[in-house]
């Protein structure tokens, strides 16, 4: 749990605590109207421990699964990533990549149990945990006793539905001897081919495409970049990296070629 700490150093983010206001509990926040971004806690990416995060710009058919944790008394009355103070009775949750605040569901998969949050810290940052509870919240999961539990959590719209993802359009590509800007997501750059070569095939896999090899050179030699597109736009192009992002591609962001 300590590495929470360092977000505060590395960020000026918060501590690992992850509350809201006194009061909320699990279904409120659901007024017909999209949450406004919290002035702090979304920056465009941010480094703890050596890793780099992506803070996504929509949580839109965001859902994941994975193991979820929990934190209680020591942080209680913390400053939050958001600059809200945590209250450990409050129905919140952290989380590494998702826009400060939105509703998301969360079900624990080992006994059937769901809870409605309010995300609005960064974090869990221990290996394999993809969601900190509230003491509240991990105790309506039947999380607190063991500690973690595998969940799956689902971004919710204003309504307090799923919310759901525009759907992803890629246009062909385009003869080489048309001279136009283009949008792509790169994934990667190597100096060695065959690390390229191995990425690549590796998207592939995952039926991710179309995805190319261009060579570039700098002043430290040459760099083999992984892309995915052209895309249609800077929309189109927000929702691939995403995408790309939830599958565990950090490292994918926006070029224009």
């Amino acid at each position: 749990m300590r590495e929470y700490l360092l977000i505060a150093i590395v960020l000026s983010l918060s501590a690992c605590s992850f509350g809201v206001p006194v009061g909320q509990r699990a279904g409120e926040g659901f007024s017909g109207k999209a949450l406004t971004k919290s002035k702090y806690g979304n920056p465009k990416s941010y480094v703890v421990l050596g890793q780099r995060y992506y803070v996504m710009d929509s949580a839109a058919g965001f859902r994941q699964r994975g193991v979820a944790s929990w934190y209680g008394p020591d942080f209680h009355g913390k400053r939050t990533s958001s600059g809200e103070d945590y209250d450990m009775h409050a129905m919140t949750a952290a989380h590494k990549t998702l826009p400060i605040p939105v509703m998301v569901r969360v079900k624990n998969l080992e006994n059937g149990k769901t809870t409605v949050v309010r995300v609005n810290d960064r974090g869990p940052f221990a290996k394999g945990r993809i969601i900190d509870l509230s003491f509240a919240a991990a105790k309506q999961l039947g999380v607190v006793g063991p500690g973690t539990a595998n969940v799956e959590i689902t971004a919710l719209d204003a309504s307090g539905k799923a919310s759901v993802a525009p759907a992803v359009r890629a246009v062909p590509l385009q003869p080489a001897a048309q001279e136009q800007e283009e949008i792509y997501i790169q994934l990667g750059a190597f100096s060695a081919l065959d690390n390229a070569r191995k990425l690549r095939d590796e998207l592939a896999a995952k039926r991710e495409k179309p995805v190319l090899i261009r060579r570039f050179e700098d002043s430290k030699g040459a760099l083999y970049r992984v892309l995915l597109g052209p895309l249609l736009d800077v929309e189109e192009a927000t929702s691939v990296q995403q995408r790309l992002q939830r599958k565990g591609y950090q490292q994918a962001r926006l070029v224009i070629q």
